[in-house]
């Protein structure tokens, strides 16, 4: 089941509201469905099951019907499913309260709890949501940490999310300056839209000539005016009209985009009629650079050299040294504001840079601000955005009272930077950093931002009315997107995350280790742990050399050969699977895996098959065939619970079938020995059994360690049991004489004993 999208458009339902002397506006119904997934624990952000929904421009109302149904129908008790919805971009979380990296900086997300016994569903509605797109997320509680066999049932969860929006779409636009009459009537809201230009400093509505048909008290309206949209971070501007107008005012509001205005009326069954006008203000604009391309080709020939050399290193590590022989270059005085040119770069997936067009050096002045723009498409919302700002006190040394403040800051940038003005937008929230001479360097990171053009702006700030003679220094800014912070550490690993074709980053942590960059050390494992467990896990497959040693004393040879291999690839695939840094890979450590679960299969194959007796020729032929078989099925799924019980059953079954023919021919039980089923048989079945139960029941993250090292040595004890006496006729085939490979000839034929041995104990 893809991704279904539903388009309904409801004409005849709605027409009543549409009236051509009102301005009310024309709804319609979209609906959108997601299939439905299997929920996992909680351990790693790849455990939540994400799902992108897409809501259009003019969305009135929203409305989210979250499912979930259990997979099973034994009981699995009741389960708590965590639902995280996020604007923009994914929800950044912390189910386990682990501590985020330094200068890592998140809002929480909006979560659900919703509680699950075989079937649940919930709503979630929203009214003028932000439009672009949400994100849901949903997950069960966190892993216990016990490791669950492929192939047996379990408790399964699966999340369905379906949306349904109602979209005006005839909005009236509303025109700078120019007045517009609307009505406001119960639950029949005014809706408007005005586009806001690129540079605008501030922005206001206002609302007058406020009238009640219905005969309302006069001078009070009782309306209720609305600017912005709702995004579950932030609300819309809201102001109560209590005369007969009233007026909202945005500073700094967001940047060439299209604003929603709403106005409601709070009087009960009373509907008002208003004039409704907008005014925006251009403060400031950068000087215009003209039609003229000549420069910027040079510029970019100029930084193709550093950015070709940039390109190949890890964009996570922060530079040190910064480039003192660069040029100052000098602002103009008479701008308002200095707009540098910034140079985007794609580097790899979900990695970008961002280069100043005049080189890595920014000059920052007191007299006005210095701004930088950085596009973020949808694509690189899955990184995370950082921001490195440094201080280079080459050719001006900073004194101790002034700093270089910066602010970084969605949709539209802080044009007046000082100690008293906060990094905060009219509708968005930034992000402030500053240096000095004391703190020369200073960074930030925004996981998973918001899919928006960025505005760092920086500016030098000073204690005094003026700067004296410092009035001009350099700053050497650094934003790029990178895949995960710090490539999430020596105890973690950046995976690339996919959901249908939005790509996303998180990482995976090891050893104990956890948080969003692997860097929280609460429960990390220490060295000498991490070393005694590598050592138990592979040491104990020394525990095979006793099987090895009796088979070939046995003249078991092929299955004294198929011990050592597993016995050597089990070595070394534990030695590499190790999640701390005691680890050691001879091989690739896929090939190692895959030799480790085919010779584990194997081994018990040839066992049984061996415990058997039948004849050389079948015997080696069933060797063949099952080797062949069981590489097969590996390649096709390696964890399937019927890779391990398909050999076993057909081996146990033939093995049976051979015992079963012998008791009938001899009219005795086979082995007819008591002595072979006390002594041999029913301990090794009875290792053999307990060491299934370690494996399949036991089995944790935490006593993985020592719960599976156990199991190779329950294994190869019990091969040590269950193989088989030496055949007497091997001898008189030439098998041990002074190990003569020679075998004697009767005439035209081999010398061959045809004659069946039973079980005898040696």
């Amino acid at each position: 089941m893809g991704y279904c999208f539903l388009r309904g458009v409801l004409f005849a339902a709605l027409t009543a509201w549409t009236f051509a002397d009102d301005g009310q506006v024309t709804f319609v119904s979209e609906l959108s469905s997601k299939p439905a997934q299997k929920l996992s624990k909680y351990g790693w952000y790849g455990n939540v099951r994400l799902q992108k929904f897409h809501i259009p421009e003019d969305t009135a109302i929203a409305r989210w019907l979250f499912s979930v149904t259990k997979g099973h129908t034994f009981h699995c008790g009741q389960h708590n499913v965590t639902i995280h919805i996020q604007y923009g971009a994914p929800p950044v979380i912390n189910p386990t309260g682990t501590v985020f990296p330094n200068a890592t900086l998140w809002s929480p997300c909006l979560s659900l709890i919703l509680p699950v016994t075989s079937e649940t569903s919930t709503t979630f509605n929203l009214s003028d949501p932000a439009p672009g797109d949400w994100y849901i997320g949903a997950h069960l509680p966190e892993d216990d940490g016990r490791i669950e066999q492929k192939g047996f049932p379990s408790c399964s969860y699966f999340f369905q999310p379906q949306l349904s929006i109602r979209r005006a779409v005839d909005t009236p636009v509303l025109q700078q300056g120019t007045f517009v009459q609307q009505t406001a009537g119960p639950d029949r809201p005014a809706r408007l839209k005005l586009y806001v230009p690129e540079f605008a400093s501030s922005l206001s509505v206002s609302v007058a000539d406020c009238s009640s048909e219905e005969g309302a008290l006069s001078g009070n309206c009782s309306l209720v005016l609305r600017l912005g949209s709702t995004s579950l971070q932030r609300r819309p501007v809201t102001v109560n009209c209590s005369g007969i107008g009233c007026s909202a005012s945005l500073s700094n509001p967001p940047w060439d985009t299209w604003l929603r205005v709403v106005v409601e009326s709070s009087l009960d069954n009373r509907t008002v009629t208003f004039s409704i006008a907008s005014n925006c203000t251009v403060g400031c604009k950068p000087k215009s650079v003209g039609l003229k391309t000549d420069d910027d080709i040079s510029k970019l020939r100029g930084n193709s050299s550093s950015t070709n050399s940039t390109a190949a290193s890890n964009s996570s590590v922060i530079t040190d040294s910064v480039d003192e022989s660069a040029p100052v270059i000098t602002p103009p005085q008479s701008a308002c504001v200095w707009s540098i040119p910034v140079l985007y770069e794609e580097v790899d997936v979900l990695s970008l840079r961002f280069t100043p067009a005049s080189g890595p050096n920014v000059s920052v002045t007191d007299a006005h601000p210095t701004l930088l723009a950085y596009p973020l498409h949808t694509q690189a919302t899955g990184g995370t955005l950082n921001l490195q700002l440094a201080l280079n006190t080459t050719n001006v040394t900073l004194g101790n009272s002034s700093s270089v403040v910066a602010c970084l800051s969605p949709r539209a940038p802080v044009l007046e930077l000082n100690h008293s003005e906060s990094c905060r937008t009219a509708l968005f929230g930034g992000y402030s950093v500053q240096v000095n001479a004391s703190d020369p360097k200073a960074v930030v990171r925004l996981p998973f931002p918001q899919p928006t053009t960025w505005y760092l702006t920086l500016q030098l700030s000073c204690n005094s009315i003026d700067c004296g003679n410092t009035s001009l220094v350099s700053v050497v800014p650094e934003v790029f997107i990178s895949a995960c912070v710090e490539d999430c550490g020596t105890y973690g690993e950046c995976r690339l995350l996919r959901s249908y074709s939005y790509l996303y980053a998180a990482c995976v942590c090891k050893a104990g280790w956890s948080g969003w960059g692997c860097t929280d050390d609460s429960a990390a494992q220490s060295y000498s742990r991490q070393l005694t467990a590598t050592l138990l896990l592979t040491l104990s497959n020394l525990s095979f050399l006793p099987a090895i040693v009796v088979a070939i004393k046995r003249f078991y040879i092929t299955e004294a050969t198929v011990y050592l291999f597993t016995m050597f690839f089990s070595t070394f695939y534990h030695a590499c699977d190790q999640p701390g840094v005691a680890v050691m890979c001879i091989m690739d450590y896929d090939a190692l895996q895959y030799c480790d679960f085919l010779g584990s299969v194997c081994s018990i194959w040839v066992t049984i098959l061996c415990m058997a007796r039948i004849r050389d020729a079948f015997k080696y032929t069933l060797f063949m065939l099952g080797a062949l078989l069981i590489a097969m099925s590996m390649q096709l799924d390696r964890k399937g619970l019927w890779n391990l019980l398909g050999p076993v059953l057909c081996a146990v079954l033939c093995m049976v079938t051979a015992w079963v023919y012998r008791g009938v021919q001899r009219r005795h039980c086979y082995p007819p020995s008591w002595k072979r089923w006390v002594l041999f048989l029913i301990p090794g079945a009875t290792c053999a059994l307990v060491g299934v139960c370690l494996y399949i029941f036991t089995e944790t993250e935490d006593n993985y360690y020592y719960t599976h090292s156990l199991w190779h040595l329950l294994v190869a004890s019990c091969v040590v049991f269950l193989l088989p006496p030496k055949e007497k006729n091997r001898e008189a085939s030439g098998w041990s004489r002074g190990w003569s490979w020679r075998p004697r000839v009767c005439g035209y034929t081999l010398c061959q004993s045809d004659k069946d041995e039973l079980y005898t104990v040696t």
